[in-house]
């Protein structure tokens, strides 16, 4: 590979001949400016220079080489003949101190402690929703609309969590769900994720975005099974080598994400990109320069299922389902299971939440949720989740599990790590078996319906439905 001297990559500093170096290689980004999800911005404020301190705060370092082509690496450069550029005059050190982990005892401390920790940027990103931010606000609201029925009597000692995961055993009704970017969090925050899942017998759905071999790597017991979220992206022939790939990795299930065929307009990250000095406009044209070539595929439809599962050769669960019609059509289909999400609020603004969905299906079409047919097709529903009693009542309603995704990657932050998702993982563990206990359930498979009134939640579901 060729030498190429710094001074040569510091020419290279504009829109039209834009060049970074990452990790000492030199990569010719130009083409590659318009299709940069975070805006061309953000790529600009390094160009002719050393990216790799920006880059590496948001992604993998083997990120790069999958999405540009191998002539988009022109070099290696010698760091130190790189232009110095000017830094701005270091403050004093100021960093505030975060409580001890065993003062936290909610997720909402956790997301407290987060906001404070966190770059606007880093803040906006994991926060937001699209446009007005109701679907957000409303996932959470249906949980306090349902109320429990405790039975009493029942002698509920000992109480045992443990459940199955499409055909996996978990300690607990709850999964990761893949999140983006948790590097904003903690710089390995998806191995710590992974290492905790098998330590804490529970099961982790890793990002497309994640390094799928480092995860893999980062797994703390023996056999481990790990799921993985796909974005097939336009490219069909990329979307079986991906599915090659981590299929020899070992994972279990393929989530094939499809509530996000183009990007939603998160109007909190826009304003923190404008204020960047990005002025692309987040219009029509935006979105489609956005989906081109990256993960987004606007094209995706059923007749796709059969030649993805056809190239997983895995279990395939659709993650995204928000009418009782599509899951109608997942079940027909042949799928394995779905996922009840609006991609947590920041897909469409205003589309209902998991929780009403589920409520959708236990009206019009309860057969899916018979645990006689939960060892061919599974239910599980990811949004809103904060406390145990939001877990038991999606589980008492039909439900087989529940993802956890933002809380995740707050456990993370300020330095917590893994002990923070230890934490994260007992607090939620002691809440659910807790109210179990309260409720009336000795087991998973105690949590019927009848534990649930969910009359007030479901005034919102619709009346139009059609099968």
């Amino acid at each position: 590979m060729a030498a190429i001297r710094g001074e040569e990559v510091a020419k290279h500093n504009t829109r039209e001949s834009c060049w970074i170096v990452l990790h000492g290689s030199v990569w010719d980004v130009t083409d590659f400016l318009d299709e940069h999800p975070g805006g061309e911005a953000l790529i600009l404020k390094c160009a002719g220079a050393d990216a790799t301190g920006s880059y590496d705060e948001v992604h993998d370092s083997d990120l790069v080489g999958r999405i540009l082509s191998p002539e988009s690496c022109l070099g290696t450069v010698d760091i130190t003949t790189l232009p110095q550029r000017t830094e701005a005059a270091s403050q004093a050190d100021d960093s505030p101190t975060y409580p001890p982990l065993n003062t936290i005892v909610s997720l909402a401390d956790f997301e407290k402690i987060a906001e404070s920790f966190l770059t606007p940027t880093a803040w906006a990103y994991y926060s937001s929703g699209a446009e007005d931010e109701y679907s957000i606000d409303d996932a959470k609201r249906v949980f306090r609309k349902t109320l429990l029925r405790p039975r009493v009597l029942r002698q509920v000692e000992p109480v045992s969590t443990t459940t199955t995961i499409l055909g996996c055993p978990t300690s607990l009704p709850i999964y990761f769900s893949p999140t983006g970017i948790g590097r904003y969090a903690h710089r390995d925050s998806e191995n710590i994720i992974a290492a905790v899942a098998g330590k804490e017998n529970l099961l982790y759905c890793m990002p497309t975005s994640a390094s799928w071999e480092s995860v893999s790597n980062a797994r703390s017991v023996p056999g481990q099974p790990l799921f993985f979220q796909l974005y097939t992206g336009r490219d069909r022939e990329n979307t079986k080598t991906v599915l090659r790939s981590v299929k020899k990795l070992g994972v279990a299930a393929i989530f094939l994400t499809v509530d996000s065929p183009v990007l939603g307009k998160r109007e909190r990250d826009d304003r923190i990109r404008a204020a960047d000095g990005d002025d692309t406009i987040a219009a029509a044209g935006g979105v489609a320069k956005t989906t081109s070539k990256g993960l987004l595929n606007p094209l995706l439809s059923w007749n796709d299922i059969e030649w993805v599962r056809e190239a997983a050769e895995l279990p395939i669960v659709l993650k995204g389902v928000q009418t009782v019609e599509d899951a109608v059509l997942a079940h027909l289909h042949g799928l394995d299971g779905i996922v009840l999400s609006n991609h947590g609020g920041r897909s469409q603004d205003t589309a209902q939440s998991p929780m009403t969905t589920l409520l959708e299906i236990r009206r019009y079409a309860p057969h899916l949720l018979s645990p006689s047919i939960r060892g061919k097709f599974q239910v599980l529903l990811d949004g809103g989740i904060r406390r145990g009693t939001d877990v038991i009542k999606a589980v008492a309603l039909g439900a087989t599990a529940v993802g956890i995704g933002r809380p995740v990657l707050y456990s993370l932050c300020a330095g917590y790590g893994d002990k923070g998702l230890h934490r994260l993982v007992q607090i939620l563990r002691a809440e659910v078996e807790t109210n179990m206990a309260l409720v009336g359930a000795r087991n998973v498979a105690e949590l019927v319906p009848e534990m649930v009134n969910a009359e007030r939640a479901q005034v919102g579901v619709s009346r139009r439905v059609k099968l």
